[in-house]
C-alpha cells in the first residue's frame, strides 16, 4: 500500500523574527518610559504624548534598522555569488575540489564524488548554487524581503506599545494607570514570549517568563530612576 508522505516544516523564520524583534522593543521600551514618567509626573495626558512620540520615532527607526539589515544580507549574498561565479572561470580545479570535500565529508567515495564532481562542471550555473549552498551556507535572499522586514517590525512595535500606554488613555491619574499598565503588560508579555517560545523552540514557560521579567526589570529601572531624579 503506498503512503503518502507530506512533510511540514515551520518556512516563516523571518517573518516570526521580525514580529519577535518589533514586538519585544515595542512592548518594552514604551512600558518603561511610561513607567519612569509615573515616576516623575501625575498626568497621564503628558505620558500619552511622549510614549505615543517614542512609538513614531521608535517604528520608524526599528524598521529601518529591519530594511537596512534584509538589504545588507542581499547584497552580501550578491556579493559572495559574483565571487564563486569568478572562481569556476579561473581556478575550476580548486573549487571542483571544495566540491570533492564537501562530498567526502558526506562519506562518498572517491568515485561518486568525481562524478558528481564532473556532471557540476558541466552546468556552470548548478556549480554556483551548490557552492553558495553548501561550503558558504547562503540561500538566495527574497527581492522584497527588506520592505516586508520594515513594515512588520515597525507594525510590531506599533502594536506592542500601544498596549502599555492603552491605561493611560483610559485613566487620567497617572499612578492608577501605571497599576493598570503593569498588569495589562505583563500578561502581554507573557502572552507574547509563550508564543515566541513554541515557534523557536524554547519551552513555553521558560521563554513567558524570561520575556515578563526582561520587561519588568526595565520598567523598574526607568521608574526608579525617574523617581530618584526627581
Amino acid at each position: 500500500m503506498k503512503h503518502d508522505h507530506t512533510e511540514k516544516h515551520f518556512t516563516a523564520g523571518d517573518a516570526v523574527r521580525d514580529v519577535v524583534i518589533g514586538m519585544s522593543d515595542g512592548l518594552t521600551v514604551p512600558f518603561a518610559l511610561a513607567a519612569g514618567l509615573t515616576g516623575a509626573i501625575s498626568q497621564s495626558r503628558l505620558i500619552v504624548t511622549a510614549g505615543f512620540a517614542e512609538i513614531a520615532a521608535g517604528s520608524i527607526a526599528m524598521g529601518l534598522g529591519g530594511y537596512l539589515a534584509a538589504r545588507g544580507d542581499a547584497e552580501h549574498y550578491a556579493s559572495e555569488r559574483a565571487r564563486e561565479e569568478a572562481e569556476i572561470v579561473t581556478i575550476p580545479d580548486a573549487e571542483a575540489q571544495e566540491v570533492r570535500d564537501i562530498f567526502l565529508s558526506y562519506g562518498l567515495t572517491e568515485t561518486e564524488c568525481s562524478t558528481v564532481v564532473e556532471s557540476l562542471r558541466k552546468r556552470p550555473k548548478d556549480w554556483v548554487d551548490f557552492m553558495m549552498r553548501f561550503e558558504l551556507g547562503l540561500e538566495p535572499p527574497d527581492p522584497s524581503r527588506a520592505w516586508k522586514s520594515a513594515l512588520t517590525i515597525a507594525l510590531a512595535y506599533v502594536i506592542g506599545g500601544l498596549i502599555p500606554l492603552s491605561a493611560y488613555l483610559f485613566l487620567s491619574d497617572a499612578k492608577a494607570a501605571l497599576r493598570l499598565s503593569v498588569t495589562v503588560t505583563l500578561v502581554a508579555l507573557a502572552i507574547f514570549g509563550g508564543i515566541k517560545g513554541k515557534f523557536t523552540g524554547v519551552p513555553v514557560l521558560r521563554s513567558a517568563l524570561q520575556t515578563s521579567v526582561i520587561g519588568s526589570l526595565a520598567a523598574a529601572a526607568a521608574f526608579l530612576i525617574a523617581r530618584w531624579i526627581g
